[in-house]
């Protein structure tokens, strides 16, 4: 049960924020400067650290979270514009003994490395199976009427998350994967 409302600032508090976020199923009242990075809130406030903070300049996608089902670049958004919204980190899509489809598919094709970008890539994989079947385009989709399952299509969606180690056709296959499974 989550309180009304945090108690009464002191002097040291003044300039902060208060904002609610549901983050994986849990609502949360943090009180914060209202410049923090969701990434940051959800790290430094919330302890969860799956998400990692890669370049701080969403061009690696390593802190990419689902927002409202979205996938967004966390280190390029501040907490209190998520007030109210349903956000999902790493944490929040399986459990060690009951993965997500996508987590168990990266572990089948060995779609991870060393492991930093992982979580970013995994968060992006499962927004962008959501998108094809939802039927958005990207662009490479050459038929706006019927959004393919390509290699191509799934390499363009995974283009904005780097991986250092090149795991890249192994991170394919596994999304690739998780997609015919979840069909």
């Amino acid at each position: 049960m989550m309180p009304d409302s945090l108690p009464a600032m002191s002097k040291h508090e003044e300039g902060t924020s208060e904002v609610a976020l549901t983050v994986n199923g849990v609502a949360h009242r943090l009180r914060i400067d209202p410049r923090v990075t969701l990434l940051d809130a959800v790290r430094d406030e919330l302890g969860l650290t799956g998400s990692k903070k890669g370049c701080d300049q969403g061009q690696c996608g390593a802190c990419t979270m689902l927002v409202a089902g979205r996938r967004i670049n966390s280190c390029l958004t501040l907490a209190v514009m998520h007030e109210g919204d349903e956000i999902t980190t790493i944490e929040g899509l399986g459990t060690p003994g009951a993965l997500h489809p996508m987590q168990a598919a990266f572990v089948a094709h060995d779609g991870l490395q060393c492991g930093y970008c992982t979580p970013g890539q995994i968060c992006s994989a499962v927004g962008a199976v959501d998108e094809i079947r939802r039927g958005v385009p990207s662009h490479v989709s050459r038929d706006l009427d019927c959004i393919s399952h390509s290699d191509e299509e799934i390499r363009e969606r995974m283009s904005g998350n780097l991986c250092r180690c090149a795991a890249y056709p192994n991170i394919v296959a596994a999304v690739r994967d998780a997609m015919e499974a979840q069909s």
